[in-house]
């Protein structure tokens, strides 16, 4: 999240201010056998307080799996974040498996200092998409992939059964010690919910 904040030409701030959520996934793998598949392991965090208007909580794993992923990256692995938008797009995710694109409106975020954050697509979607391969960095497509709660991997972190619903809307779920940084750096550059009606 940090080196993708250094770019240049990277989210607009205004977007990440307005975000609910943020889902970092690093080195999504995508392999060609006749059938694109495509996955990858990461971490949400979400705003804490009943409107997530709050400061950032502690991140719950998440893992991204599609059989067809909107962009070409033959055996290298491609970073992705996404923004999740409104409460919406919130309560998709958390419900369970989510299919991009039919449980919940995805589109390819608009990028850059210059990119307007009133495009059709961002007040339409619930979630915004990025990817960043080789150092390029652009919006994506994720319809029809699949976005799910990792259970052992909260389990592993955590040190005990615990779902993502119950970090991100627990009141007193302390961030453990691997997500300080992730959580530190959201603050650092999006202390509060710009939102109309968040604030």
């Amino acid at each position: 999240m940090q080196e993708v904040l250094n770019v240049p030409d990277n989210i607009p701030h205004e977007l990440l201010e307005k975000a609910e959520c943020v889902i970092v996934i690093p080195s999504v793998r995508k392999l060609a056998f006749g059938v694109g598949a495509s996955y990858g392991r990461g971490a949400m965090v979400c705003r804490k307080g009943e409107r997530f208007n709050g400061s950032w909580g502690a991140p719950a794993m998440y893992a991204l799996e599609g059989g067809s992923v909107g962009f070409q990256i033959g055996g290298e692995a491609t970073d992705l974040i996404l923004l999740v938008m409104n409460d919406r797009g919130m309560e998709s995710i958390l419900s369970s498996k989510v299919k991009l694109g039919a449980d919940a409106s995805i589109a390819g975020g608009p990028k850059g200092r210059d990119a307007s954050a009133n495009t059709d697509a961002y007040l339409r979607a619930e979630i915004l998409s990025y990817s960043r391969s080789r150092g390029v960095f652009a919006g994506v497509s994720l319809e029809g992939s699949t976005l799910r709660p990792d259970n052992d991997a909260n389990e592993a972190i955590y040190h005990h059964k615990i779902t993502a619903s119950e970090i991100v809307l627990g009141k007193n779920v302390a961030v453990p010690a691997s997500g300080r940084h992730l959580v530190q750096v959201l603050q650092k550059n999006s202390p509060r919910n710009e939102s109309a009606g968040k604030r």
